[in-house]
């Protein structure tokens, strides 16, 4: 990870600070700001390079993007950005088109092209989750891609919502993955916003089958992980939340080595042990944390962790106490 931030910098360097590394970071662009809003402008921008993919998270004062035609001819990479709002909203604009956006939904923007993106002054600050690619890596053609650019993709419901929350789960987790995780999760996340946007075009014929099938299958591990939590989750409930069959669905996860009924498991699991391992929740009983992940039954709980760990959950939790106390 790389942290660009103007803190440190005298008020009246800021924003001309940021213009630049903002133009060097991704392409060369136009900014302004509220001049009320510049003389006490802050940002900061975390930058994650995952081969292929270039993922950043912002906080940032509000301010205006141009990027003109007089620019394009000067640099033109050909690249896509993708930005979902995770605080504040704003207005897009491009081809014609202009749309607004708020917290959770998906915009895209041809950098090749002509657009602007203005941040809402209702808010102090706003947070973006920002994504750069290649223009070539999405299968779609050029024609329908045009047609989605600045065209406002709910993060609140359907597809969206589900590639939303994979993204903006990659971001907030980024730093747990290990190189080859993040190369795998860096194909995945352009699969989910591929299967978006044909959605977003009713074209899903036009995306290849493979693609089609792995961001299907991104989109579900999001669901399994934000609904753990609830003891009633089961490969049938997931089949019916995403409109596929039940044999569709163990088709997906057999195709990775694994079952549906383990990969919830091994999620499940995963948490548990975290919770086990925080100083902070030392004080709630095993059996909570236990149910808070989905486990009723206290009993399996303690056989399932066992299995996997090697460990009790108790004498887990003692271990990691003793090491936390050397």
């Amino acid at each position: 990870m790389h942290t660009v931030s103007t803190n440190g910098l005298a008020a009246g360097e800021r924003f001309a600070f940021w213009h630049e590394v903002s133009s060097r970071t991704w392409v060369p662009y136009e900014l302004s700001c509220d001049p009320d809003l510049e003389t006490s402008f802050q940002a900061r921008m975390d930058i994650w390079d995952l081969g292929s993919l270039q993922v950043a998270l912002m906080t940032t004062t509000p301010y205006v993007i141009r990027r003109t035609a007089k620019l394009i001819r000067q640099d033109d990479p050909g690249l896509c950005k993708l930005g979902i709002a995770v605080d504040g909203a704003g207005n897009a604009t491009q081809n014609g088109r202009e749309t607004a956006f708020g917290v959770g939904d998906l915009v895209l923007y041809d950098t090749s092209r002509p657009y602007s993106a203005t941040l809402s002054t209702d808010s102090p600050v706003a947070r973006l989750l920002v994504l750069r690619f290649s223009r070539d890596l999405l299968p779609l053609p050029a024609r329908d891609l045009d047609r989605l650019t600045a065209v406002r993709i709910p993060g609140s419901q359907g597809v969206g919502a589900l590639t939303s929350a994979f993204l903006l789960q990659l971001a907030r987790h980024i730093g747990e993955y290990s190189p080859t995780d993040l190369a795998r999760l860096s194909t995945l996340a352009l699969e989910a916003l591929t299967a978006a946007l044909a959605h977003e075009l009713e074209a899903g014929d036009a995306v290849p089958l493979h693609t089609r099938r792995r961001a299907l299958l991104a989109q579900i591990h999001t669901f399994i992980q934000q609904n753990l939590s609830d003891p009633d989750l089961s490969p049938a409930s997931i089949a019916a939340a995403h409109h596929i069959s039940l044999r569709h669905l163990h088709n997906l996860f057999n195709e990775q080595g694994r079952t549906v009924a383990g990969w919830i498991r091994e999620r499940r699991l995963e948490h548990c042990r975290r919770d086990l391992a925080e100083p902070l929740l030392a004080t709630r009983r095993i059996s909570e944390i236990a149910a808070r992940w989905g486990f009723s039954r206290p009993q399996h709980f303690t056989q399932a962790f066992r299995d996997a760990y090697g460990l009790s959950p108790r004498q887990y939790r003692e271990e990691q106490y003793w090491r936390a106390r050397k």
